[in-house]
């Protein structure tokens, strides 16, 4: 059976989210999806990072990763939008909810694409193909009309296929790339266009006279193997023939690990890493943790994951003081991996790597919590539990509740030290109280 995968990519994102929001707020604003806009940077100092751009944006030559002081030397009259990452949480989990609805395999890629594997749910209609984009027409109808955004959809067979046909013209169009398709709609492209293939790929291809991927396609492995090196010319090799994974990976399986990982528009640099790193970071922790509370594991160990702009693959990762899924002790130890991975001492940007363009975190070394010693947090949240259910019963100890060696019943205890750790805290401020008592029961 051939298969069919889909891949749904917001039109962008950021801006679309922001737009959204703000007409929702005020129906007479402007949609600042018809006049030239960005999202990033500062909107004070006018300076930072373009991370999205309007399709008028795009006329001036605007491009996502330049600097927004270059965006406006390009279109004075360019408006900047403050980015909103609440308000693109909502939307992108909005948006995630519909495509499940559509087929139960979906691996979502970032924030604002997704895969889908419509195989089994297109398997009983004889024309595979046209229901194919009939479907993909209903997806984009139902997500531009219940939450006022639009999307891309590319279908082909395999991952690599469908997500060159996403980027094909935009806005809210669908696509396909079959294999058959590969010398007409995908060969006469720039190299640059082929995902996957960096700037600085690209470069080195031009300077050996391949500038279509097309190019690329007719050259033997072995000559790309040599000039630039064993995984990237591999990869170049079997994608500019559209060799690709078909595998779509859900969110549901019974892991022994949890990692996510997102292919950046453009690479992160040293100079940028400031304002790219940290928020990408935090979407990507808060996306582990969630999966995981939903699970309800814990992790022991996280780690940092990129992928240079050679190809080449790097992580780092640490043992956690104990097992959580909490987003911000994700986020903090992923914060400072990073910094060693990348700008330390020894780190990637001082051995000369030119940037980034993968990111990834991963949690491991899992389990139901059996063993996760009690927070201050878990004791104030048992001893508020305490508070209410003491309302509904007398106030002398049930007879058969369980005392500990002191002679004190467990529940008296929590209470009691929840009680001495909030004193604690009020008396000297909460970072005596952050040092200290994660281990005060043990």
């Amino acid at each position: 059976m051939e298969k069919t995968i889909f891949h749904i990519d917001v039109n962008s994102a950021f801006l679309s989210w922001s737009a959204v929001k703000r007409l929702k707020e005020d129906p007479a604003a402007q949609d600042i999806r018809l006049i030239p806009s960005i999202v990033g940077g500062d909107v004070k100092t006018r300076h930072g990072i373009v991370t999205a751009k309007s399709i008028p944006a795009k006329k001036y030559g605007i491009k996502t990763g330049e600097p927004v002081v270059k965006a406006l030397q390009k279109c004075p009259e360019l408006v900047i939008v403050r980015s909103d990452f609440d308000t693109y949480r909502e939307y992108s989990a909005a948006f995630i909810a519909i495509l499940r609805k559509y087929s139960p395999k979906v691996e979502q890629a970032s924030i604002d694409e997704a895969f889908l594997d419509m195989t089994e749910v297109l398997a009983d209609f004889p024309d595979t193909r046209p229901m194919a984009q009939k479907t993909a027409g209903q997806i984009r109808e139902e997500i531009s009309r219940t939450l006022g955004f639009t999307v891309n959809v590319g279908i082909s067979t395999n991952k690599l296929l469908a997500k060159m046909a996403s980027d094909f013209a935009k806005p809210d169009r669908t696509h396909t790339l079959y294999p058959e398709e590969i010398p007409e709609k995908m060969w006469p492209l720039p190299i640059g266009d082929l995902y996957g293939c960096g700037a600085k790929t690209a470069d080195k291809l031009r300077t050996l006279g391949v500038l279509t991927i097309g190019d690329a396609a007719a050259l033997p492995e072995d000559v790309l193997r040599s000039y630039l090196g064993e995984k990237a010319g591999e990869y170049i090799s079997l994608s500019s023939r559209g060799i690709g994974s078909d595998a779509v990976h859900t969110d549901r399986d019974d892991a022994k690990s949890y990692s996510n990982e997102v292919t950046t528009p453009y690479d992160i640099t040293d100079e940028n890493y400031d304002d790219e790193m940290p928020p990408l970071l935090l979407k990507l922790c808060e996306k582990v943790s969630g999966r995981m509370k939903r699970d309800g594991v814990y992790a022991g160990t996280l780690s940092v994951i990129v992928k240079t702009d050679d190809f080449h693959r790097r992580s780092m990762q640490q043992k956690l003081t104990d097992v959580s899924n909490d987003p911000d002790i994700f986020y903090t130890a992923a914060l400072s991996l990073m910094e060693k991975l990348l700008r330390g001492e020894d780190g990637l940007f001082a051995a000369g790597t030119g940037g980034v363009r993968l990111v990834g975190i991963g949690a491991s070394d899992l389990d139901k919590g059996a063993y996760r010693q009690l927070t201050l947090t878990d004791i104030i949240n048992k001893a508020e539990g305490l508070k209410t259910a003491e309302a509904g019963r007398p106030d002398e100890t049930c007879p058969d509740e369980e005392a500990d060696a002191s002679g004190e019943p467990d529940d008296q205890r929590t209470r009691t030290l929840a009680e001495m750790l909030q004193g604690l805290q009020e008396r000297f401020g909460s970072k005596i109280v952050q040092k200290g008592p994660e281990n005060l029961l043990h």
